[in-house]
């Protein structure tokens, strides 16, 4: 594995830099929108303007991580370890499969358990939505799309304009929403429109 070379690409949404663990809450939600997503490393021991700075103690690090995925995450995780040297230093290698048992939840400092996905190099909280899309999209029924009035005046909104929100969907057809979100979820897992989460909102387009 050529540490340096991944470093050179950057944090993303299959890669993240730790200098050293040092909440379990903290690592167990990047690790989480890993899983949920199409899997990712960690690379500890790396500063986030890529400076190799090296572990400590493997041992320990390995403890905190291996604690977080199994106490902090659920369902559980099970990170693969490699530690790799680079110029007398050690960096951990973490390295964390997507998952077929999505969505996975993570510990939050309140008690709650919450689902969190991969947004470029951030871990972020996963809307209602999102998190019935991941329920759904690894079982192998079908979804039958009914057309009724309300899918088609979504998918006409969507030909003339370039996005829309759940709150202007509910606005434009005034519907609950319950009810707007079922619909996002069931065009959403068929394909024909497609989710976008970034930090600040999340919105629709047409696929």
């Amino acid at each position: 594995m050529n540490i340096k070379r991944l470093i050179m690409e950057g944090e993303g949404v299959s890669l993240d830099f730790k200098k050293t663990i040092t909440s379990c809450e903290k690592i167990a939600k990047t690790m989480v929108s890993f899983a949920n997503n199409k899997g990712g490393r960690l690379l500890i021991g790396v500063l986030d303007d890529g400076g190799i700075k090296g572990v400590k103690s493997e041992d320990e690090e390995r403890y905190m991580i291996t604690k977080a995925a199994h106490f902090y995450a659920k369902p559980a995780l099970d990170p693969i370890f490699e530690e790799v040297y680079v110029d007398d230093k050690v960096v951990l290698v973490v390295e964390i499969e997507p998952s077929d048992t999505k969505p996975h939840y993570a510990l939050g400092d309140d008690g709650k358990w919450w689902v969190y996905i991969r947004v470029k190099d951030k871990s972020v909280l996963a809307s209602k939505i999102v998190v019935d899309v991941l329920k759904r999209s690894d079982k192998d029924e079908g979804v039958l799309i009914e057309y009724s009035s309300k899918e088609k005046a979504l998918l006409e909104y969507l030909d003339q304009n370039e996005r829309i929100t759940v709150k202007q969907y509910c606005e434009l057809l005034n519907m609950s929403r319950r009810r707007a979100q079922r619909i996002m979820v069931n065009l959403v897992l068929s394909g024909v429109i497609r989710v976008h989460t970034t930090e600040k909102e999340e919105f629709y387009t047409a696929a």
